[in-house]
């Protein structure tokens, strides 16, 4: 499946990592918005995958709260048929990561 990349002002432009796929409940917001439930399914060290944000608008960072995990910030880097990609503004730590992953598969 092709995405349809968003680069930003900066012009970065990262290497996709390989993803781990989970199916977990969090809450995202952008700007002023509402917190929406959505659902994770994918998550790497750098970033992850949100099923369904139709709304998203890719110029306004978003805000990330993962049950267990402190609020992180993410930036949109692809949409597509409603789904986003995100980049953390900060890498997970691999601890991190992998707690929330065993989090995600009930471990």
């Amino acid at each position: 499946m092709k995405h349809d990349r968003i680069v930003g002002e900066d012009g970065r432009n990262t290497q996709r990592r390989p993803r781990i796929g989970v199916a977990l409940l969090c809450e995202v917001r952008q700007g002023t918005r509402p917190w929406k439930t959505a659902r994770l399914d994918d998550l790497s060290p750098g970033g992850f995958r949100i099923s369904h944000m139709p709304d998203a608008r890719p110029e306004v960072p978003l805000r990330i709260r993962i049950p267990g995990i402190q609020l992180l910030s993410a930036r949109i880097c692809w949409e597509r048929d409603g789904a986003i990609g995100c980049e953390f503004a900060e890498p997970l730590h691999v601890a991190v990561f992998e707690h929330i992953v065993k989090a995600a598969r009930g471990a």
